[in-house]
């Protein structure tokens, strides 16, 4: 196949083309280029999406399938005018953050309900609009796509430094600041297997919006995973969401934050997203150990840097922790 992907030289887009070249498609990547390296076997066509005629670069040319990895809703509509009729499949990939309702476990796109589209004025996404423009996005990709909805995605060269952290930390030892219970979930997707199922998806002809995610998991044993990966020996503190609140621990990602710790109840469907349609429609998980051990190979080779509390920080908050005043024992009847 002749596969264009629109992006292919940073995490994701890098590891779609990476992964088109391996099964033997003819890959092209646009960019500018600047980001990063296309994978070797594939060819980097120069393009600027910001441009008025930023893709005429590939106007000569149609493929079999396009994946675009885009969020800015000008850009997008442009990549539909200028390529869609010159393209077979079409992949857009988009996020769960287009849902309305993070309170809810187990939805599907089935079942949830859809944030309202950003203004058709609006060009650009940004943090506070991420939800919004991606919505903007499907809307202005239409029917017959695939739209890939991923959750968290993870893995080496993930930029965002948010999974990295913990492999990081647990490989460097001592009392760890794990989060509230160890019965709170966690969801995430390897980037190499989300890729491998975007591929598999033009490959096939999947179509229709379907969450790319991993199977929900409770985050004791999530760490016990990457713990047991890296061949770490995990020492966790949990502490109350109050406690952690007050100590200015923030939440996700981030300065000062715990990453992948979402408050409940309002976020407990966040990260339990049903992963069952995507399962059905051709995707494969690797165990989380080896995510976790590629992942740690690949920070300790590159010096990459996670988001999240420092050493210093973290160590300051569990001895507060310990320090708390005990609490106050109930009087008998």
């Amino acid at each position: 196949m002749r596969i264009l992907i629109l992006g292919g030289t940073q995490f994701l887009g890098r590891a779609i083309a990476a992964d088109a070249v391996a099964r033997g498609h003819q890959v092209t990547c646009a960019a500018r280029g600047i980001t990063g390296a296309v994978p070797p076997g594939a060819r980097l066509v120069p393009i600027d999406r910001e441009a008025p005629n930023g893709l005429a670069a590939l106007e000569q040319e149609s493929f079999d399938a396009v994946v675009d990895i885009g969020r800015h809703p000008g850009q997008v509509r442009r990549a539909v005018a200028a390529l869609r009729p010159r393209a077979g499949h079409w992949t857009f990939v988009s996020t769960v953050s287009v849902y309305a309702d993070n309170s809810i476990p187990n939805q599907t796109p089935a079942t949830a309900t859809m944030l309202a589209p950003s203004a058709p004025e609006v060009e650009y996404s940004t943090s506070e609009t991420y939800g919004p423009t991606k919505v903007a996005c499907e809307q202005a990709v239409g029917e017959g796509a695939f739209l890939c909805r991923p959750g968290l995605i993870v893995g080496p060269e993930d930029p965002t430094g948010r999974f990295t952290y913990w492999p990081l930390r647990l490989a460097r030892g001592g009392e760890t600041l794990a989060g509230v219970a160890p019965t709170d979930m966690v969801q995430v997707i390897d980037v190499r297997d989300l890729a491998a199922w975007i591929i598999h998806a033009a490959e096939t002809n999947l179509t229709g919006p379907i969450d790319a995610v991993g199977l929900p998991t409770q985050t004791g044993q999530f760490l016990a995973d990457i713990a047991s990966g890296i061949g770490a020996t995990p020492h966790l503190t949990w502490a109350d969401r109050a406690f952690l609140e007050a100590q200015n621990v923030r939440k996700w990602a981030g300065p000062r934050a715990l990453p992948l710790w979402l408050p409940l109840p309002e976020n407990a469907g966040f990260l339990t997203r049903d992963a069952s349609p995507a399962l059905a429609a051709g995707l494969t998980l690797r165990p989380l150990e080896q995510t976790a051990r590629d992942t740690l190979a690949w920070a300790q080779a590159t010096n990459a840097q996670p988001t999240g509390l420092t050493a210093a920080e973290e160590q300051a908050i569990l001895t507060a922790w310990h320090a708390r005043p005990a609490p106050k024992a109930m009087p008998l009847p």
